[in-house]
């Protein structure tokens, strides 16, 4: 009867451990943002990145709900490279932002990077 319970418990346990183990894109989303607000871009860019690291290559396989926090975390990286002057990787992200969800706020990132970037090279001509 003890052997039993110790070996029900252990198993329990097991299972909330490697439960608790498992990624959570929407958890390093909400903390990604977090870091924003802190004024912490490094470390959202961090955040930001675990999101599209984790939906890599699986774009065929998520549903609406995870393309949406896919886009949205794209859509925050390419916000967080503009806040470093990198204008390129920001209009990488802030493409695939718009590829996955073609919504206005997306199409208008795209649109006012793709201006600066274009400010920028007139500028050093």
């Amino acid at each position: 009867m003890m052997n039993s319970i110790i070996k029900n418990t252990l198993i329990i346990l097991l299972l909330v451990i490697f439960q608790g183990c498992k990624e959570d894109p929407e958890r390093h989303l909400k903390l990604g943002k977090w870091y924003v607000q802190k004024g912490l871009i490094e470390e959202a860019i961090l955040e930001f990145k675990e999101v599209t690291r984790l939906y890599s290559g699986m774009y065929e396989k998520i549903n609406r709900d995870q393309i949406v926090l896919l886009s949205e975390a794209h859509y925050n990286l390419s916000l967080m490279y503009t806040k470093k002057d990198w204008w390129d990787f920001a209009l990488k992200e802030a493409e695939k932002s718009f590829e996955l969800r073609p919504i206005k706020d997306s199409y208008d990132l795209v649109t006012l990077i793709k201006k600066r970037i274009d400010i920028d090279k007139a500028d050093s001509n």
